[in-house]
């Protein structure tokens, strides 16, 4: 679970940044604190994704609190925002605690979300994209950010079709259908990079292991029929070629 920690010792405050974080990200974990030790004692014990620092906590510096958790292997190039009622320090943030962005009092709604989607969006990517030549590939994962802000995790060998709807990506996999919000197909496929999961169309990508049979509906329009589903994905004459050539050799079912 994707995890956040505020260390605020204003505890109206603390709470208002919280329930914005929820309204949003609902499954994410807020742990809060409202010292530098309390702080210190959550972070020792739990993994944290995202640390939101109050920069004049009353019985330490928030700098102070940056630097140790900066000293920790493991959170050295974590995100980290500093909460701050005026910029005077914020230049010294950047340069020497390396922070991401800074969130203003009074807090802003649009401004605490427009900061937490572009800094977990590219926490997922990167968590999407990270290489591990250990694993093999049918372990390999994909990281969804689903409505609502739930995160969900499917394997990518699991995946039989994505589907475009608008703005988001329908994935369909053997245990159920999740909608990647806010993506495109191309992104997506990046975010795969499967050699067997591939575009059929301008608004579909199948896995080809999972054709059970295709079926021609004009000169330009084919339907793809997966084994024990009962959805189907399109494809379009652009993309014929690269499919039904490995198709053809496995002698599955071409039906003109």
């Amino acid at each position: 679970m994707y995890s956040i920690i505020v260390v605020e010792d204003d505890s109206m405050q603390r709470e208002l940044l919280k329930t914005m974080i929820h309204s949003t990200y609902e499954s994410i974990k807020v742990y809060e604190a409202d010292s530098e030790s309390a702080a210190l004692e959550i972070i020792e014990k739990n993994d944290i994704n995202m640390f939101l620092i109050d920069i004049s906590l009353k019985e330490s510096s928030g700098l102070d609190l940056a630097i140790k958790i900066r000293l920790i292997p493991k959170y050295e190039f974590s995100q980290l925002i500093f909460l701050t009622t005026h910029l005077d320090y914020m230049l010294q943030a950047f340069k020497q605690i390396h922070c991401y962005d800074y969130i203003l009092k009074p807090y802003n709604k649009d401004d605490v979300q427009a900061i937490l989607n572009k800094l977990i969006d590219n926490d997922i990517y990167n968590l999407n994209n990270k290489k591990d030549n250990l694993d093999k590939a049918e372990d390999k994962e994909l990281v969804i950010k689903v409505r609502n802000g739930i995160f969900v995790r499917v394997k990518i060998n699991e995946i039989l079709f994505i589907e475009v709807n608008r703005r988001d990506c329908e994935v369909n996999t053997v245990s159920g259908i999740y909608t990647y919000s806010n993506i495109s197909l191309k992104k997506i496929l990046e975010l795969i990079s499967c050699e067997y999961i591939v575009q059929s169309h301008k608004g579909f990508a199948v896995n080809k292991n999972y054709i059970f049979k295709i079926e021609k509906q004009d000169i330009r329009l084919s339907t793809v029929y997966f084994n024990g589903y009962s959805k189907t994905a399109l494809l379009g004459y652009k993309f014929k070629d690269n499919i039904m050539l490995e198709f053809k050799k496995a002698g599955q079912y071409y039906v003109e």
